[in-house]
């Protein structure tokens, strides 16, 4: 069955076509720049070179007209479509087919994630109009997330605010870490009972998952919460908030624009989101990118530790994602960090770079630690081919 995989942002949409028998991808790309001036697709098919098409790309419904005009000369039929979602809110506990109660759900827990929720709802009744033949899919980062105990997702507020508002952990990424158990246990089988998954990008989380459920994960209402992020501040003192509004006089707004767009590792290094400047950095002697570097190891490797406990043990660790699969600094620091609970990592293994998931500790670590590189286009296609059939 081939599978069109959606991925809807404020001003970007990601798109892929795949078979879910053979994993064989027929073309990817991305439409960037929606409603801004200078918009464009970047497209690839298999075994082609990445063009660049300059077109105007007002809305999302032009662009995803322009993705499904560019995959009829592939000419693989569509059997169903797939949509990342990033917040499924109270009423998702897994993925859903899309009807016109599930997509009003979508909006309805929109306030959660405005700046993606709302697109994904528009272009999920763009392909719903343009394409009533082929049924479409709901598969919300959340999900995977929504059935963890209840001691992990409760916030000690009062019951009738976290009642009326729906308050709780709804943590994200949930896609990505369900994909990594899967693969980790085919690899492993009764070697993986209690894993942590380290996604490790320029959003970052982790999660604890025993026996492929989720107990607990890093991010929390939001994706602020948690780990130091490439721009984002991750878990601090919620008084801040109050503090720089009385006494700085930032506005919420003001707030909220700092915490998710400007703090983070960009703030920290003052050179870039991007750990591989400030990786960079820290060689050439920069004190704010080794700290940077620093805090994001010391921050990864306490949550990780938090995320054992809340299984009552570890005995795999899988990094994945941009920093997670592509930085062997990276993993040695968080690495050392975790000296203390008997991780060991191999020096040799560390530095392979490949796109296979591999064994990277030594074989007297106390962790079995892996690098395992995410599909999460993949995972959303298999629960399209479980749910339509």
């Amino acid at each position: 069955m081939n599978v069109l995989v959606i991925n809807a942002g404020s001003s970007s949409l990601k798109y892929q076509l795949l078979d879910v028998d053979t994993k064989e991808v027929y073309a990817k790309g991305n439409c960037e720049r929606i409603g801004i001036e200078g918009s464009f697709i970047g497209h690839e098919e298999l075994g082609g070179e990445k063009q660049k098409l300059e077109v105007a790309l007002p809305d999302h419904k032009t662009a995803i007209t322009y993705v499904f005009d560019i995959l009829k000369d592939i000419n693989k039929p569509i059997g169903g479509i797939g949509h990342r979602v990033v917040q499924g809110g109270w009423y998702f506990p897994e993925s859903a087919v899309v009807t016109d109660e599930t997509l009003a759900w979508v909006r309805e827990v929109a306030p959660l994630a405005p700046l993606h929720n709302y697109a994904e709802a528009d272009v999920i009744e763009i392909c719903r109009e343009m394409f009533p033949e082929i049924g479409n899919v709901i598969v919300p980062d959340t999900a995977f997330h929504y059935n963890m105990p209840e001691r992990a997702w409760r916030y000690a507020l009062p019951r009738d605010v976290v009642d009326t508002y729906h308050i709780r952990k709804y943590g994200a990424h949930g896609t990505s870490h369900r994909f990594i158990w899967r693969t980790v246990h085919e690899l492993m089988g009764d070697k993986t009972h209690k894993l942590v998954s380290c996604h490790l990008g320029s959003g970052a989380s982790l999660c604890a998952i025993e026996d492929g459920k989720c107990m607990d994960t890093t991010m929390g209402l939001t994706p602020l919460d948690g780990l130091i992020m490439g721009t984002r501040c991750g878990t601090l003192d919620p008084a801040t908030v109050f503090y720089l509004n009385r006494v700085g006089g930032y506005s919420i707004d003001d707030i909220d624009t700092m915490m998710n767009k400007q703090s983070g590792l960009l703030a920290v290094s003052a050179v870039s989101s991007d750990s591989r400047d400030i990786e960079e950095g820290a060689h050439n002697g920069d004190a704010n990118c080794q700290m940077a570097l620093d805090m994001f190891y010391y921050r990864t490797a306490q949550l990780f530790a938090e995320m054992a406990s809340s299984m009552e043990g570890v005995d795999t660790m899988a990094f994945t994602a941009g920093i997670g699969e592509n930085s062997p600094e990276m993993r040695a620091g968080v690495a050392d960090r975790l000296a203390w609970m008997g991780v060991k990592i191999d020096p040799a293994k560390n530095e392979i770079r490949s796109d296979e998931p591999r064994v990277i500790s030594t074989p007297d670590s106390s962790i079995t630690v892996m690098v395992v590189p995410t599909n999460e286009e993949y995972m959303i296609a298999l629960d399209v081919v479980d749910l339509l059939g």
